[in-house]
């Protein structure tokens, strides 16, 4: 059942996400496209497509995974029965 909005995600995920991003920062400085960037230093690592590649640059690495701002642990179990 999911509760709130915020799609939860992997510690690897985000490692894999952190990576992706700071090689495409490398690279996106020297002039290369997204796509050369994708099939030169991104693609032969991974193994991602360029759309999963576009979706990853999105995310912000630095919000953590157990954000204390979301409603969801809290309501995992129900502490009042004793």
């Amino acid at each position: 059942m999911k509760v709130d909005n915020e799609r939860r995600r992997g510690v690897s995920y985000l490692k894999r996400v952190a990576d992706v991003n700071a090689i495409y920062q490398q690279w996106a400085k020297s002039g290369l496209s997204n796509r050369e960037i994708w099939r030169r230093y991104i693609y032969p690592v991974y193994g991602i497509s360029e759309r999963a590649m576009y979706k990853m640059l999105k995310i912000d690495v630095k919000v953590r995974r157990d954000n204390t701002a979301s409603p969801r642990p809290l309501l995992l179990f129900d502490f009042d029965d004793e």
